[in-house]
């Protein structure tokens, strides 16, 4: 399943549980960013965009620039060489940002996310109807 599919699954969530477009956003970008933080350790140096208009979703992964050598952490730092294969003009001291592809999370990883998508929208649900009778 590519991004397209997932966010088309949690389209068809929120249209039958009436959720408002912002809070639809926001629990897609959290759950992406629960499987950044699951494979890469931490999901700081990365961007979730999430484009409900288009159905799309992208990740960009942001890292500095060290000498082939110098890299201590792998995931906010990248080789020179391998920034090359990126974009040929970077150099060392500049940020790198690379596309992460949804396929590289692997089948596993996505199912997490569909039940996580399923779960985190069945929860605003049950909220939704303890606000509506919670005054009665």
């Amino acid at each position: 399943m590519n991004s397209q599919g997932l966010v088309d699954s949690f389209s068809e969530f929120k249209d039958f549980k009436n959720i408002d477009r912002p809070t639809m956003m926001k629990v897609l970008e959290d759950v992406f960013r629960t499987l950044l933080r699951k494979k890469y350790g931490s999901d700081e140096n990365f961007d979730v965009i999430v484009n409900t208009e288009k159905g799309d979703l992208e990740i960009w992964r942001r890292r500095n620039i060290v000498e082939d050598l110098a890299v201590e952490d792998p995931n906010t730092q990248i080789p020179l060489s391998e920034a090359i294969k990126l974009e040929p003009d970077y150099s060392v001291g500049e940020e790198a940002i690379e596309e992460i592809t949804f396929e590289s999370f692997g089948r596993r990883a996505i199912l997490t996310a569909k039940q996580t998508l399923a779960s985190r929208v069945s929860e605003l649900e049950n909220e939704e109807l303890f606000k509506k009778y919670q005054d009665r």
